[in-house]
């Protein structure tokens, strides 16, 4: 499965590259950004290691990493990013989102986690369920994942809710 541009409304979801890294390290500056999942904001340098990993792919055979920049076309800037693990072997996709500071409050998050599950349940055959993992008091992220269709359940894993999405056959080609 090859990570293609996906477009939203107002986003491109461009592909994950490594000169992203110094763009997004300015877009993902401000530290309340870790207030739920812990660190510290990554320098351009330590964002660029970071991004020759994902890029790479996972050294795991069964497993997709698939990554993605916001890009808002209203100015041609980078607002966050989107991701999907998808493990081939089990049928499921993990998902995260994070947009930055400044564009928080729009929307961006949940039309981006919208067009990434659309994505996966029309392009990924092996993807049969979604999920994502958000702090209890993370409510702005629930909103993005009750957006994309995902539910919780009463299943934790390191202090977060485990969402859930179960596609249905017939999104499925």
């Amino acid at each position: 499965m090859g990570t293609p541009t996906l477009r939203t409304a107002r986003l491109d979801l461009v592909p994950l590259a490594v000169a992203h890294a110094e763009e997004m390290a300015a877009a993902l500056s401000d530290p309340v950004l870790h207030t739920f999942i812990g660190g510290a904001p990554s320098s351009p340098d330590a964002l660029r290691t970071r991004y020759e990993r994902l890029v790479a792919g996972s050294p795991d055979a069964s497993v997709t990493w698939l990554n993605w920049v916001l890009r808002l076309r209203v100015d041609g800037c980078l607002a966050g990013t989107v991701q999907a693990t998808v493990a081939d072997d089990r049928g499921i996709a993990e998902i995260a989102w994070v947009v930055g500071t400044p564009w928080q409050g729009r929307g961006l998050a949940s039309e981006a986690a919208r067009e990434l599950v659309g994505w996966l349940g029309r392009r990924s055959p092996a993807v049969r369920t979604v999920v994502a993992h958000i702090h209890p008091g993370h409510h702005a992220s629930a909103a993005v994942a009750s957006a994309a269709g995902l539910f919780p359940t009463e299943e934790e894993q390191d202090g977060e809710i485990r969402w859930r999405l179960s596609l249905p056959a017939a999104k499925r080609p």
